[in-house]
């Protein structure tokens, strides 16, 4: 039973960090494939805490990018704008989730047929907004007004629900508030460290006196596997957008959402 658990946790930890920075929802993703794997863990927390291997990722490869900001906020108004509307961005999220923490957490997260019809919904939403004629007025992620990074974050709640995916609502929103696909997808990136490491540490703080010594090492498996796969994406995505859009992604969501209501029916 050890064993089934530790490859489990291989493999949603895998899952976790292929679909953690694209807009398929990586929580829908994970809750969908431990439900039909059987895979249990104390209070939902292995699927938030393994998502720190998603935040190892995306700051290992974006290092040079961040440390770069980091010495230039002295002296780059820019710089300190950019910051700012990371961290104004952030705060809705991170608002609604204290607040419904309990909610998400209890309710939500056992709703594996509400995540397969949020999935559909979310990928025909997707496919719709990545076709329309829209005209970028904003193509660098520093150059973002604070006020759109501002309404980019309130999109981001949409994603409380498993399903929407983080990345969908921040990337959805942006594209039709005037920016191009790829920055976007970055400014989602961005975005992803401060919202995951607060998650990561609420949900911590919240369970970890659920949590054994065994736990403890399944998580570690699933945060190690995570990390690996996501720095995959990350350093690949961008350059995908730019060629294909989202569409492909919007397929995936509608695919899975609708395979795993039939699954439903059978598991």
């Amino acid at each position: 039973m050890a064993d089934q658990t530790i490859v489990g946790a291989v493999l949603l930890g895998i899952l976790e960090g292929l679909t953690e920075f694209i807009p398929v929802s990586s929580t829908g993703h994970v809750i969908l494939a431990g439900h039909f794997l059987g895979f249990q863990s104390p209070g939902n927390t292995f699927e938030i805490l393994i998502q720190l291997g998603a935040i190892l990722a995306i700051l290992s490869v974006y290092f040079a990018r961040l440390w770069t900001l980091l010495i230039e906020l002295p002296t780059s108004a820019k710089a300190r704008r950019f910051v700012a509307a990371i961290v104004l961005a952030f705060l809705p999220a991170a608002i609604v989730g204290v607040l419904a923490h309990g909610f998400i957490k209890t309710i939500l997260f056992e709703a594996p047929t509400l995540i397969c019809i949020v999935l559909i919904i979310g990928g025909i939403i997707l496919m719709v907004i990545d076709r329309m004629p829209l005209k970028p007025r904003y193509n660098d992620v520093m150059d973002f007004p604070i006020s759109l990074a501002i309404k980019i974050g309130c999109c981001q709640v949409l994603a409380m629900v498993p399903g929407t995916s983080r990345s969908g609502a921040t990337i959805a929103g942006a594209l039709l508030m005037g920016t191009d696909k790829r920055s976007a997808a970055e400014f989602s990136f961005f975005l992803a460290m401060p919202t995951m490491a607060g998650a990561f540490v609420y949900d911590l703080y919240q369970n970890y006196d659920l949590l054994s010594a065994d736990d403890i090492t399944i998580i570690s498996v699933g945060f190690i596997t995570a990390f690996i796969s996501a720095v995959f994406v990350v350093r690949g995505l961008l350059d995908f957008v730019s060629r294909h859009g989202f569409t492909p992604f919007a397929i995936w969501r509608i695919f899975i959402g609708a395979v795993g209501l039939i699954g439903l029916q059978f598991f």
